[in-house]
């Protein structure tokens, strides 16, 4: 690549970059601490909400981990430049979306969770969808490649 590109790069897209792999390193954490969520720690919430996660299929945890695995490889991708971050920021939208279908539509989270329980999830969706556009938008001006 040439230096002029590499010149051209802003510092935003560095902070941005940055800013998202941690942003997904947190999912990662909420990821682990979802999957090893104790028997003792499960029998401490309301009875709707322990009922909940017990009954989450192994399909919709794994969209779980697409989802969060797929942005924290996806912020690598971007940081390293790589244009293959704007498909693998696609398959994290796409688990995220799978899982929150599984939550809020099919397993009434939100009979469960109330409306208090939308603000994280509606967040996570407001960035995954923003780090597509914006890693499309990076590949467009050739910030990665």
């Amino acid at each position: 690549m040439s230096e002029r590109v590499q010149d051209a790069i802003p510092r935003s897209f560095w902070i941005m970059s940055g800013t998202a792999l941690i942003w997904n390193l947190l999912g990662v954490a909420a990821f682990v601490a979802h999957m090893t969520m104790t028997e003792e720690a499960l029998m401490k919430l309301p009875e709707a909400q322990r009922l909940f996660y017990e009954s989450i299929p192994a399909w919709a945890d794994g969209a779980f981990a697409v989802a969060v695995f797929g942005g924290v490889l996806g912020s690598l991708l971007l940081l390293l430049r790589k244009a293959w971050a704007v498909l693998v920021f696609i398959a994290s939208l796409a688990g995220l979306l799978v899982q929150l279908y599984h939550a809020f539509i099919m397993a009434g989270g939100l009979e469960v969770l109330g409306a208090g329980g939308l603000a994280m999830p509606v967040l996570t969706l407001v960035i995954a969808v923003f780090l597509v556009w914006y890693s499309r938008s990076a590949s467009a001006r050739a910030w990665i490649s």
